[in-house]
């Protein structure tokens, strides 16, 4: 919308954090938006996050998983894991670059503002909206602003003649919806298999005697049973999702 003049100003840059776990439909499409574009598009990345995940650690090498899995407690309560992943491959990178672009060293200081970040939550996502935590930077959300719904953001797309674009997550994200999980079952079978051994290596991650499972079902995800009404029925869960920084 901003290449078309819809959005103003035009944007200096975009910026893409790539976390390394998002399937490939993603990167074909930013590879194929970049082209579209007359301003550029910076992709940053904080770590590996599908190593990470491996290693048991977060982007900054602590013992823990980044990633909040559902998961049962020692005491066999339901939970949820640290919740790190946004911050650390997220929002972090995309700070950085931010810092860099406007010429602020490490540590420096602005009372000034330098930037408009851009963050495209759309009407239906309000809950998910933030001000900025920095005093040289305004978040601006467009889309919330004209009222655009998730679908009203498809019909533009549709109508202006565009393909319609791949959600953005990482593979494994455990705050997929059930339509997300069918759909990452029945695509690249490199992907869902990928999926499954994440969810196997997670299990018994940390080593609090819990255990730990990308679905919500808290069930091996080979074993989750994709046709049963519950999972027809399940709700969307992206509302929930971290910060709404993964589609930025």
């Amino acid at each position: 919308m901003a290449a078309r003049g819809e959005i103003t100003p035009m944007p200096d840059g975009a910026i893409f954090a790539d976390t390394g776990a998002e399937p490939k439909v993603v990167y074909e499409w930013l590879d194929w938006l970049e082209k579209q574009l007359p301003f550029p598009v910076y992709r940053v990345r904080s770590g590996n996050l599908r190593a990470d995940i491996e290693a048991g650690t977060n982007s900054t090498g602590q013992i823990f998983s980044p990633v909040p899995w559902h998961m049962y407690n020692a005491d066999g309560s339901k939970g949820f894991g640290r919740r790190q992943c946004t911050r650390e491959y997220k929002l972090k990178p995309i700070r950085k670059k931010m810092r860099q672009l406007v010429g602020l060293s490490k540590g420096q200081r602005a009372k000034e503002v330098l930037v408009h970040q851009w963050i495209g939550i759309s009407s239906d996502e309000a809950q998910r909206m933030k001000l900025s935590m920095d005093n040289w930077m305004v978040n601006r959300f467009p889309l919330y602003d004209m009222r655009m719904s998730r679908n009203s953001c498809l019909k533009w797309m549709a109508d202006k003649g565009y393909p319609a674009p791949p959600r953005s997550a990482c593979t494994f994200c455990p705050f997929k919806s059930a339509v997300d999980w069918r759909a990452l079952r029945d695509g690249p079978q490199d992907e869902w298999l990928d999926a499954i051994k994440v969810d196997r290596l997670i299990r018994d991650q940390p080593k609090n005697g819990g255990k730990q499972y990308a679905h919500s079902s808290r069930v091996p995800l080979e074993d989750v049973d994709f046709s049963t009404a519950e999972e027809k029925g399940q709700g969307n869960l992206f509302n929930i999702e971290c910060e709404g920084m993964c589609g930025v």
